[in-house]
């Protein structure tokens, strides 16, 4: 890794850049590869390639090991000349392939192990401590305010992303509590707010009498004599980063030896205690927008009931736990401006991204194998999303099975066969959840925001469209997908609906599918009408219901109920779950008809009448589906390999 330093301010980077797997086309939209060949008459050729088609081969991110690590710190200390001087920001080399408009991202302190992932998203600094360094904690804070500041006036309209781990997150948090006016995102990995001094006191008094030859005896032991003072460097840098990977927190910051390692730890000790001291005084008074990680091996520093102060102090905090470029996106914390857009500032999930979602979705796609179908422009049905368009916009509009079920698969398949990303207007509680709340955990909701879902509003309905999105839209919500008993495949939507007007102000294709088998997978026993007869469940569901944003509150009748709870299920042998997309409705060149009330009325009323007639379609072929259970899915599997498509109905034009 190719890394610069600066004394000044702003980082340097040298006019090359690593090559990118991967190339943006429509960053929020589409992730493509190139591949290159020749044709027979030597002439050259390209070709895109989903990324997408074989997670199977997705690998993480490869990071570097121990003794890369030392060889580069080794050429970061000869670099330095010495590595002497005060604390200065430097940024790797490799982090100089971002995407335009990339917001900072400050880490405090030293060398990020995730900066390549990190560096395609952001502008990264890092905050490096020369080995004989001394500086005081409240100069060190001082240091990053003149950054933040310097930056938040050379670019004003842009978050800066400040990461502190362990004692950093003291300085972050002491930045963040003095410029409350300026718009900075926390990233607290294992916070160090309260110091144990019943285990450092004695320590740090011990240190303070040692005796002078005690440095003298660590030379003596690991030869590190005059002219060889890089390799304390080295040293430094070795337990720093093994003792990171063995447990981090309290070892990797006391255990950071040196040629003069009494002089080092003393500082170190004194460095956290006054920075938790401080940051403990000053959390109170932050209101910056925070991010706590963290990791069950570090106990020295830090405990449950530290990270629910945390939580209780910090109003707009939430706790996630590796990847940081990952847990970003996931909770939806990266953005470019002011304001979080929930459109412009998605970035599309990795091609190791969706195999870890499909991992974990992977029981309910294996016991339910799902079919799909989509209808070409001639009309034929074909078992493949052949007969989707590639170009947005496309408005995919349709009926919600039991808990949204569906969606997830659909995904999975668009993303992996066509290359399209599904962003599906989801309920507000996916993203949101008050402190003390009874909502489920927000890491329940993960998989649902990596792979697009947007909080369902007119505003990102608009702006997903203007943006030639795939967007679905299930007009029956809520009380569609926590419907009662005997209700599978009813539909609730609302008597009248403007999504048909401004879908024909970008000419969107509207496709109505519709998707069957809920009651193949688990059979209702406790619904909502049955839990609201019990005190308790019901105080439960009021509760809930109260904490989430009101949607329909113009609707009259059951559409208006938008009432939270889980339903009582019990599992059957696993069925199958068929999806099928009829033709697209065209609404190109029509804004002018369709900007008519009565006109786009009818359209609406022909959705919804497409939507009923391909579940009736599904619910009458797969009597003939000899593979509709899962045991003859199961001896297919054996027979012809667990990688083969499982047939499934005779379709009629085939």
């Amino acid at each position: 890794m190719a890394i610069t330093i600066t004394d000044g301010i702003c980082p340097i980077f040298s006019s090359g850049s690593r090559r990118a797997d991967f190339s943006y086309l429509k960053s929020n939209q589409r992730l493509t590869s190139v591949a290159l060949g020749r044709l027979r008459d030597g002439s050259k050729a390209t070709a895109t390639v989903n990324p997408y088609s074989d997670t199977e081969a997705a690998r993480p991110e490869e990071r570097k090991s121990l003794m890369d690590f030392l060889a580069e710190a080794e050429n970061f200390y000869i670099s330095e000349g010495g590595d002497g001087g005060p604390p200065r920001w430097f940024s790797p080399l490799e982090c100089s392939s971002r995407a335009p408009g990339s917001p900072l991202l400050l880490y405090i302190p030293g060398l990020i192990r995730q900066h390549r992932r990190l560096g395609e998203i952001f502008d990264v600094w890092c905050l490096h401590f020369p080995a004989t360094d001394r500086t005081p904690a409240r100069d060190i804070v001082r240091l990053i305010e003149r950054t933040v500041r310097s930056e938040s006036y050379r670019v004003p309209n842009r978050p800066i992303y400040i990461v502190g781990e362990s004692v950093g997150a003291c300085f972050a948090l002491d930045v963040a509590a003095s410029n409350p006016d300026i718009d900075i995102v926390l990233i607290l990995a294992n916070p160090v707010t309260r110091v144990n001094n019943f285990m450092l006191q004695p320590l740090s008094s011990l240190l303070e009498i040692l005796p002078d030859q005690v440095p003298s005896l660590i030379e003596d032991n690991f030869v590190f004599r005059e002219g060889y003072h890089q390799y304390a460097a080295m040293f430094e840098s070795m337990l720093n980063e093994t003792v990171k990977q063995m447990g981090g927190g309290l070892l990797g910051d006391i255990f950071a030896a040196s040629a003069n390692l009494p002089d080092t730890l003393l500082w170190k000790l004194q460095l956290l205690k006054s920075a938790s001291a401080s940051a403990k005084s000053h959390m109170y008074t932050v209101k910056a927008q925070t991010l706590i990680l963290l990791s069950g091996r570090d106990q020295w520093l830090l405990n449950k009931e530290d990270i629910e102060r945390l939580c209780c102090a910090l109003p707009k905090c939430e706790e996630d736990g590796v990847d940081l470029a990952t847990i970003l996106k996931i909770a939806y914390y990266y953005r470019r401006g002011k304001k979080l857009d929930y459109i412009s500032d998605y970035t599309l999930p990795t091609p190791f991204e969706l195999k870890e979602f499909e991992q974990s979705q992977r029981l309910l796609t294996d016991a339910v194998s799902p079919v799909f179908l989509s209808t070409l422009d001639n009309g034929t049905v074909v078992r493949s999303l052949a007969g989707i368009p590639s170009e947005g916009p496309v408005l995919y509009v349709g009926n919600h099975m039991l808990l949204g079920l569906e969606l997830r698969p659909a995904a999975i398949h668009f993303l992996k066969e066509r290359n399209i990303i599904l962003r599906g207007l989801a309920h507000p509680l996916m993203f949101a959840k008050k402190i003390g709340s009874k909502l489920p955990d927000m890491q329940m909701f993960d998989s649902v925001r990596i792979i697009g879902a947007v909080p369902v509003s007119n505003t990102n309905f608009y702006k997903l469209l203007r943006s030639k999105a795939h967007v679905v839209l299930y007009p029956g919500g809520v009380r569609e997908a926590l419907h009662r008993k005997g209700e599978e495949y009813k539909l609730f939507w609302p008597e009248h609906s403007e999504f048909v007007r401004i879908a024909s102000k970008f000419g969107t294709k509207i496709i109505p599918f519709g998707a069957v088998g809920e009651d193949d997978l688990c059979q209702m026993v406790l619904d909502y009408n049955d839990q609201m007869k019990i005190p308790f469940l019901k105080n439960i569901i009021e509760e809930i219901t109260q904490d989430t944003i009101k949607l329909r509150n113009d609707e009259e009748g059951e559409v208006r109920n938008q009432d939270l709870h889980m339903p009582g299920l019990i599992p059957k042998i696993p069925g199958r779950y068929y999806i099928y997309f009829g033709k697209p409705i065209e609404t190109k060149g029509r804004e002018k008809e369709l900007n008519d009330k009565e006109k786009a009325h009818e359209v609406y009323l022909e959705v919804k009448s497409e939507v009923e007639r391909c579940m009736t379609y599904l619910k009458t072929k797969r009597e003939s589906d000899p593979y509709r259970n899962i045991f003859p899915r199961l001896l297919y599997y054996l027979s012809h390999g667990l990688s083969s498509q499982i047939p499934t109905f005779d379709l009629p034009n085939h």
